[in-house]
C-alpha cells in the first residue's frame, strides 16, 4: 500500500508507503544502544544533515521534561511534544542523535522517521486519475433512475453494499464526523462543501497542526487522492455528481502527506491521529501506509520507535472515541505468510530487497492494534487482483475496484467513481478506495448507535458484513481468471474478506 491505499498504490497511481530493516548501515541511529546513561554525550556534534526523529518517553510529564533536556544535550530541537501520549518530534543534525538519545533516562524508544534529510522535495508524478469526460457524464445522467444522483448510474460500488437503499432509511447523522487522514481534501468541491467541517480540519505535515483557513487542502502540485476518498465517504445527495456511502455525515480533512512526493511520515501521521482524538472525530479513514517503510520491523531501533509512536497515537484516538479504519495495501501480499519480500523500502532514498516476517514487521497503520484492516473487492464480489489479504489480519472487505471485473454501467468501468480536484469526477482503484466504503458504513453505524464505542462499532461492522466465502477463482494482474489457491478459511471468516463485505443497509436496519 505504500502509499495510498493510500498506502500508496504505486501501480494504481495512488500514494504509497515504505519499509526497511535495521541492517542498513546508512540509516541514522541504527547501532545497538549502550547501557543506559543519565545523559547522552556531553558534547553533541551538529555536522550532519538535518533529520527528523520521534522520541517516545516512558510516561508522565516529569519524564517528558527530563527527556526534553536530554534531547537538547544530544543536539536535538523539539518540534512538537505530544505529552498526552509521550511522543516528541525532534530535529537534529547530530549523526549520532538516535543512538545517544536512546541511552537517556526516561526514553523507551527513539528513531529517525525517514532515511533522507529534511530538504525541499521536487514535484513527482503520482500517476493519473481516469477523469470523467463531459460525454461520459452526460451518458451517466441519461441513465440515472429517479432519485439517483446524476452520476450514480456508474456507482456500482454504492449498490454493491446497499448504500443507495440505506440512504432512504438513515443517510447519517450530522453529529458524526469522519476524518480523512490523507493528502488533503478540497472542501471547495461543490459535491463536498455541504458536508465539510472546517473546525475539525488541519494540516499536520511536519508534525505540528495548522488549522488556518484552507491548510487542509491539497497542495497546488496536488494529489486528488484525499478528495476522491472523501467523496466516497460522504458526498451528499444534493442533485450533483455522485453519492457517498454516508451522505448525511460530516467530513474533516487532515492533511499528512509531504508536498511533491505525497509521502506520509510518522510525525505527520501521529499529529493526525492526535488531532482527530481531540476534535471529536468519530471515524478516521487511513488509505495509506506510513513511509518510508512498507513494513516496520520491531528488531530495528528506528522502525520500532515509529511503531511505538504510531501505536500510541492510534490508541489515543481510539480511547477518545474514534474508530480507525485502514487499507490492507495493493501488493497482493499474504499478510499472514511466514515471510514476504519487501523490495520497495525505504521509499524516500534507495530501496533494497529484504525478507520480512509480517508478524514482526508491521504495515502501519493497518496492522496496528485496534485498527480495522480493509481488503478490496470488485463488482463480482471477488477479491481485487491487487489487494493484500491474510488470515487473521483482514477484518472486512469493501468495493475498491478492479479493472478486470466489469460492471453493467454506462461507462463499464470497474474502478470506483468519486470526486477529484477542480470540481470534477474520476475513477480510481485500490484498497485506498475500499477503505472509505468501510469508513462510511462505520459512520452509519455510529449514526444508528451514537453511544457505541470504537470496539462496539468494529464488532457491528463484522457482524453485519456479508461473507461470500473463499472464491473458486480470482483475476491476476494480467487479467487471467486463475484458481484462488491462497484463500484460507470459510464463510464465517477468511483471509480474503475477513468477516465479510461491509453492508450499509444492515448498518441502519439491524440492531
Amino acid at each position: 500500500m505504500a502509499h495510498l491505499g493510500s498506502r500508496r498504490q504505486r501501480a494504481l497511481a495512488l500514494p504509497v508507503g515504505l519499509a526497511l530493516t535495521a541492517s542498513l548501515g546508512f540509516l541514522p541511529g541504527t547501532a545497538a544502544s549502550a547501557a543506559p546513561l543519565d545523559e547522552p554525550a556531553a558534547t553533541a556534534t551538529a555536522t550532519g544533515p538535518k533529520m527528523s526523529y520521534v522520541v517516545n518517553t516512558k510516561g508522565g510529564h516529569g519524564a517528558s521534561a527530563s527527556v526534553k533536556r536530554a534531547i537538547a544535550r544530544a543536539g536535538g530541537t523539539v518540534v512538537k511534544a505530544y505529552d498526552q501520549i509521550g511522543v516528541i518530534v525532534v530535529h537534529s543534525q547530530n549523526p549520532d542523535f538516535g543512538q545517544q538519545i536512546r541511552r537517556a533516562k526516561g526514553v523507551s524508544s527513539a528513531g529517525a522517521t525517514r532515511t533522507a534529510p529534511l530538504t525541499p522535495v521536487g514535484i513527482t508524478e503520482e500517476g493519473t486519475t481516469q477523469k470523467l469526460s463531459a460525454t461520459e457524464a452526460a451518458k451517466a445522467a441519461a441513465a440515472a433512475a429517479p432519485g439517483q444522483e446524476p452520476l450514480e448510474a456508474n456507482q456500482w460500488d454504492i449498490r454493491a453494499i446497499g448504500a443507495d437503499k440505506a440512504a432512504k432509511v438513515n443517510d447519517g447523522s450530522r453529529d458524526v464526523t469522519v476524518g480523512v487522514i490523507d493528502t488533503g481534501v478540497d472542501d471547495t468541491h461543490p459535491d463536498l462543501a455541504p458536508n465539510f467541517s472546517k473546525s475539525q480540519s488541519a494540516n499536520c505535515v511536519g508534525g505540528v497542526a495548522d488549522s488556518s483557513e484552507g491548510a487542509w487542502r491539497p497542495y497546488t502540485d496536488g494529489s486528488d487522492h484525499g478528495t476522491h476518498v472523501a467523496g466516497t465517504i460522504a458526498s451528499p445527495r444534493n442533485g450533483l455528481g455522485v453519492a457517498g456511502v454516508a451522505p448525511g455525515v460530516k467530513l474533516a480533512g487532515i492533511k499528512v502527506s509531504e508536498p511533491g512526493t505525497s509521502l506520509f511520515f510518522t510525525e505527520a501521521v501521529v499529529c493526525g491521529f492526535v488531532w482527530a482524538a481531540e476534535h471529536d472525530i468519530d471515524v478516521t479513514n487511513n488509505s495509506y501506509y506510513v513511509d518510508p517503510w512498507m513494513f516496520n520491523c520491531k528488531d530495528d531501533p528506528d522502525q520500532k520507535a515509529l511503531l511505538d509512536s504510531l501505536t500510541r497515537a492510534t490508541k489515543y484516538a481510539e480511547r477518545k472515541g474514534a474508530l480507525n479504519v485502514a487499507a490492507a495495501g495493493n501488493s497482493d501480499f499474504d499478510l499472514s505468510a511466514d515471510e514476504i519480500l519487501d523490495d520497495s523500502s525505504p521509499n524516500d532514498t534507495t530501496a533494497v530487497d529484504r525478507i520480512i516476517d509480517p508478524s514482526e514487521c508491521l504495515d502501519a497503520p493497518t496492522q496496528l492494534p485496534g485498527v480495522v484492516t480493509v481488503t478490496s473487492t470488485g463488482v463480482k464480489n471477488v477479491k481485487s487482483y491487487f489487494s493484500s489479504y491474510g488470515y487473521g489480519v483482514a477484518d472486512v472487505a469493501a468495493p475498491g475496484g478492479d479493472k478486470w471485473q466489469i460492471p453493467a454501467t454506462p461507462d463499464a468501468n470497474g474502478r470506483v467513481l468519486s470526486t477529484v480536484l477542480g470540481g470534477g469526477y474520476g475513477y480510481k482503484q485500490g484498497t485506498s478506495m475500499a477503505t472509505p466504503h468501510v469508513a462510511g458504513v462505520a459512520a452509519l453505524l455510529k449514526s444508528a448507535h451514537p453511544k457505541a464505542s470504537p470496539a462496539q462499532l468494529q464488532r457491528l461492522l463484522k457482524k453485519q458484513a456479508d461473507n461470500p466465502g473463499c472464491p473458486s477463482h480470482v483475476y491476476d494482474a494480467a487479467g487471467n481468471w486463475i484458481e484462488a489457491t491462497t484463500c484460507e478459511g470459510g464463510k464465517d471468516y477468511n483471509g480474503y474478506y475477513g468477516a465479510g463485505i461491509a453492508d450499509a443497509l444492515d448498518a441502519v436496519t439491524e440492531k
